[in-house]
């Protein structure tokens, strides 16, 4: 995943500085460990991130001088993790920061679902919505991820989750996820507390950007807010659908997914057909990026 970003000018520098942040080998996992490696989401939440935020600062500038800033006029949320990325560069956090928290996060992530009964995660696409979450109440599973687009991501028991898969709520099929546990649930209970924890010395900032929160579609205002909500998404659903509803409401035309991409830009494509959408999977993609950048970001533009 991390080898064409590598190859960008001051990208090695900046991944061996994110890896000694993190406390996480990020060019050897992004380059050579096996894919089981990599689903221990301890090592796959920084990796994530920090590939998020490479690939922003290969968009808007590079790696040897702070990206330029967007305003409040930009738009920025994070799926699930993702989150972390995009609070750093809405400004409510500063890169170092973030990487500091996803090593926290994904570490007690990772051990509160190695605790209790084994979970997991299945994708549910299609059906009928009131259909799907009928099902889901029937087996104990949580809807963890309210994704849009006809799809919501199952989450629970390894049990539950094989029923549900053998007997599926009508027009709809199941996608086992590969993930440690189940996230987004009651289950990563104690890993709120150790990232409360955490978060206790990070100061909080104003967003200088919109940021729209996971867990509802609201606009973050204020730094305080803003930490909350990131510590107590972990153990909330992510409502992703509604978080694409506040970007239509906001009047955003064009939509870049950071890398790795193509999840999100698919979603969007069915739950916001008129928005111009660029998935950031790789530097071959970054003409694209900094052409949608140009032509609907506020950045450079005189604000309205």
């Amino acid at each position: 995943m991390l080898r064409p970003w590598l190859a960008l000018p001051g990208a090695g520098a900046w991944f061996e500085q994110a890896s000694s942040t993190t406390g996480v080998d990020l060019v050897r996992h992004g380059t050579v460990s096996d894919a089981k490696t990599i689903r221990d989401t301890a090592v796959a939440q920084p990796l994530l991130v920090a590939t998020a935020l490479a690939s922003a600062r290969a968009v808007l500038d590079g790696f040897t001088t702070d990206p330029w800033p967007m305003t409040s006029a930009d738009v920025t949320a994070g799926h699930s993790v993702g989150e972390l990325a995009a609070a750093a560069l809405a400004g409510l956090l500063d890169e170092g920061e973030a990487l500091r928290l996803v090593a926290v996060r994904g570490a007690a992530m990772a051990e509160a679902s190695r605790a209790g009964t084994p979970t997991g995660m299945s994708a549910v696409v299609g059906g009928e919505a009131d259909q799907v979450l009928a099902r889901l109440a029937e087996l104990d599973l949580v809807a963890a991820n309210v994704n849009g687009g006809g799809q919501v991501v199952a989450a629970g028991s390894l049990e539950g989750l094989a029923e549900l898969a053998a007997a599926p709520p009508a027009r709809a099929r199941v996608v086992p996820l590969q993930v440690a546990g189940a996230f987004h649930t009651p289950v990563m209970g104690p890993a709120v507390a150790t990232l409360a924890a955490a978060v206790t010395t990070s100061v909080p900032r104003t967003p200088q950007v919109t940021l729209v929160a996971n867990a509802d579609g609201a606009q973050v205002t204020t730094g305080t807010d803003g930490l909350a909500r990131l510590v107590a998404q972990v153990a909330r659903p992510v409502r992703w659908d509604l978080c694409g509803q506040t970007m239509a409401d906001l009047g955003v035309t064009g939509l870049l997914e950071l890398a790795p991409a193509g999840v999100l830009a698919g979603l969007a494509r069915r739950t916001l057909p008129d928005v111009e959408r660029v998935a950031l999977k790789s530097p071959d993609d970054l003409p694209a990026a900094r052409d949608l950048v140009a032509r609907h970001g506020r950045t450079h533009q005189e604000q309205p």
